[in-house]
């Protein structure tokens, strides 16, 4: 077990994630014999049936379903391993993957990260969009931008503020629909939003309740047009399809898009910067840091003018 090759663990993971040996050596960039061999040395190595064979393709035994989250760690940290030994002490230059949730990463990030590389051409950047928290102990992510206080120890922390959300609509939509004037009015206007309960949902429902209270429970509400995606829910306001909950800051750049009962509706979403502590005295880690931080804050601040 002490001699079986991190590669073989490579190649279990690619056919567990794609279910096929020829898929796996595609992404791989090795011949399908070559795939083939790795699986057979890992199965006798650990002594077990990994795969069986079904019209679906290669699916995975019992064992190789409980060898997962062990051979994915293992993944996560040669990752780790590689991104901390491309640098150069004292040079700001290397990998450096920054996990954000995927309005941030689309909408706000891209001019920061760009005025960024600007300066330091060295910089190479991987960003990880999702809704989710990635676990920054683990190491699948080096920065993170995150809409929840960073509950893990041994993080370097930065409180950026609230970011402020509204209700916003197309002024097409407005023109050919009207504009509501109280919470009642909402009943006749087609409204954006989730498909499905998630935690965020249920905490953004409670602090809706605190910080506007004449507004109708969203838990209860029934949306005309859902979509489990904020991009999606994003492109569906700016393409007018109706009333949804928007960044004040993203909905400022278009003045197509109208705020819709600011009096009645507001939440404001608190945002963090969080990095490993070990990574703070390296200069990629910490220049990528303090340039979220400083370009989250202005975000931040331009929202609120």
């Amino acid at each position: 077990m002490n001699d079986i090759s991190w590669d073989f663990y490579r190649t279990f993971l690619a056919v567990l994630r794609l279910g096929s040996l020829s898929a796996a050596a595609r992404e791989l960039g090795l011949t399908q014999p070559t795939v083939g061999r790795h699986i057979d040395a890992l199965e006798q190595a650990v002594g077990y049936q990994l795969f069986t064979r079904s019209q679906q393709g290669l699916l995975p035994t019992e064992p190789a379903l409980a060898m997962q989250p062990y051979a994915e760690n293992l993944a996560n940290t040669t990752a780790a391993m590689q991104r901390l030994a491309s640098r150069e002490i004292g040079a700001v230059k290397g990998t450096v993957r920054i996990s954000a949730s995927e309005v941030i990463g689309v909408e706000i990030l891209p001019a920061i990260l760009a005025a960024l590389q600007d300066e330091h051409p060295g910089l190479e950047l991987e960003l990880s969009l999702s809704d989710s928290l990635e676990d920054l102990l683990r190491r699948e992510s080096d920065i993170a931008v995150r809409m929840t206080s960073p509950a893990q120890d041994a993080l370097v922390t930065r409180h950026i503020g609230e970011i402020p959300l509204g209700l916003f609509a197309h002024r097409r939509y407005l023109d050919r629909h009207g504009y509501p004037q109280d919470p009642d009015d909402l009943a006749t206007h087609r409204l954006i939003g989730f498909d499905r309960r998630t935690a965020f949902v249920r905490a953004a429902a409670d602090r809706i309740r605190m910080t506007s209270p004449a507004f109708p429970d969203i838990e209860n509400i029934r949306w005309s047009y859902r979509a489990d995606n904020n991009l999606a829910q994003l492109a569906a306001i700016r393409g007018a399809v109706g009333i949804g909950i928007c960044q004040v800051g993203i909905a400022r750049r278009d003045p197509d898009l109208v705020r819709v009962l600011p009096d009645v509706f507001g939440l404001p979403l608190d945002t963090w910067i969080a990095m490993h502590e070990n990574l703070k005295s390296s200069p990629r880690w910490r220049v990528t840091f303090d340039a979220l931080v400083k370009g989250m804050l202005d975000y931040v601040r331009g929202s609120r003018i």
